[in-house]
């Protein structure tokens, strides 16, 4: 690790154009450090900005300030309550002492678990050497994306929570050197293209300072559905976050996305439409499931995640429409 400044921030508005890389839990940051892929000459610290680690509801709205520990937000009972696919996908992430740790914010920015990202010194990564190459490509792929790749990166996105957040529609507020403006949080990450070291679309210095999800009906029949290889404390092969909003039987809306498939939470609409309007059974939702998958791309060693995506999908929309029933 490289030698570095520490200091702390007092207020969001000191934040902007000190030039200095953004630090909160430090559960993904220092990490990067320690491998010398993230070499940052200045850290700074905004866990001692006051008023940013809150969980609100604000009439269907839910607002979470950046700086909500993980672990807080997954335990707290009106989340569980009005929207469980949020709660889930911060429970099944990580261990307790990370969530313990992690904040919400710093969750959304981390970056991908490609080891031939994570041993870049040993191998061609575009993510961390732009223009050196791209070792999935050719190399073990289990674990890289069927969506959203590219000729230059195939690294799957990792997180849990900004699938859920994408599936819900939730909107970031961040406060930058131009000020303060408001972004969809399925706009955040890019795709990788011929750029994949760009990985979100925040400016130099811009902070998330909250993240607001519009909840309703449809947050209370959802869930977080997550397939790995161990049942805890490992990154997903496949998920799914779904929430319906159903009336007798029938879906009047659907949310979907995926996640551990793809290079960023990937929202699937061509699903959502599948069930939309459509009176549910199982094999409405393995339809779905198909449809999620459709424009899949498997490499040498992933193709078995479309069929337990598929299946993931499936078993998702039926928790989802057991949870539309309750009181």
């Amino acid at each position: 690790m490289q030698r570095f400044t520490y200091t702390q921030a007092r207020s969001a508005e000191a934040v902007p154009g000190t030039g200095a890389r953004i630090i909160a839990g430090g559960t993904t940051l220092y990490d990067l450090m320690k491998l010398d892929i993230e070499t940052p000459a200045a850290l700074l610290d905004v866990t001692t900005i006051p008023g940013l680690d809150g969980i609100a509801f604000a009439g269907d709205e839910l607002v979470f300030g950046a700086l909500a520990r993980m672990s807080d937000a997954a335990e707290h009972p009106e989340v569980l309550r009005r929207c469980p696919v949020l709660a889930e996908s911060l429970a099944k992430a990580a261990s307790q002492q990370l969530r313990n740790m992690a904040t919400l914010g710093g969750n959304l920015l981390q970056r991908t678990r490609c080891p031939y990202f994570r041993n870049g010194a040993h191998y061609p990564c575009n993510k961390r050497a732009p223009g050196s190459g791209c070792a999935a490509l050719e190399g073990l792929d289990r674990g890289h994306a069927l969506l959203g790749g590219s000729e230059a990166c195939i690294a799957v996105y990792p997180g849990d929570w900004a699938v859920a957040l994408v599936a819900m529609d939730a909107t970031l507020d961040l406060l930058g050197p131009r000020g303060a403006r408001s972004l969809k949080v399925a706009a955040l990450h890019r795709l990788p293209g011929d750029a994949p070291q760009q990985e979100t679309v925040l400016e130099p210095g811009e902070m998330i300072l909250r993240i607001r999800v519009p909840v309703g009906p449809i947050g209370r029949a959802s869930t977080y559905h997550k397939i790995r290889d161990r049942e805890s404390y490992a990154f997903a092969l496949v998920s799914a976050a779904v929430a319906l909003d159903m009336e007798q039987g029938v879906v009047r809306e659907a949310r979907i996305a995926l996640g551990g498939v793809a290079t960023r939470p990937w929202r699937v609409p061509e699903a959502e439409a599948v069930l939309a309007g459509r009176r549910l059974d199982r094999a409405l939702a393995l339809e779905a499931g198909r449809a999620a998958f459709a424009a899949a791309r498997p490499g040498r060693h992933n193709g078995f995640k479309v069929v337990l995506g598929t299946e993931a999908v499936a078993d998702a929309v039926m928790i989802a429409a057991e949870r539309s029933q309750r009181p």
